[in-house]
């Protein structure tokens, strides 16, 4: 298999829809490479993330600079609208 073999089923395997034999075939592949290991793992956090429901609280100094950054781009999108932030 190769990798965009197994990125193309990816969906389906996270799920456990795929076929078993083709599941023996993404665990040899993952099993020698390691940039398709951290994409699956990737997405097996974040739908672990989304299925507790629970909020995650980010770290303040993060949260500032998100909030900046958005601030910034609307503020390059829409000049002139510095009043409705």
């Amino acid at each position: 298999m190769k990798c965009e073999e197994l990125l193309a089923m990816l969906n389906e395997y996270v799920d456990g829809t795929v076929d078993p034999a083709v599941c023996v075939e993404f665990e040899k592949h993952m099993a020698g490479c390691n940039p398709c290991q951290v994409v699956v793992d990737n997405i097996r956090q974040t739908i672990t993330l989304y299925k507790d429901g629970q909020p995650y609280a980010m770290p303040i100094q993060f949260r500032e600079k998100m909030h900046d950054t958005l601030r910034k781009k609307w503020k390059e999108k829409f000049p002139g609208s510095e009043n409705a932030l």
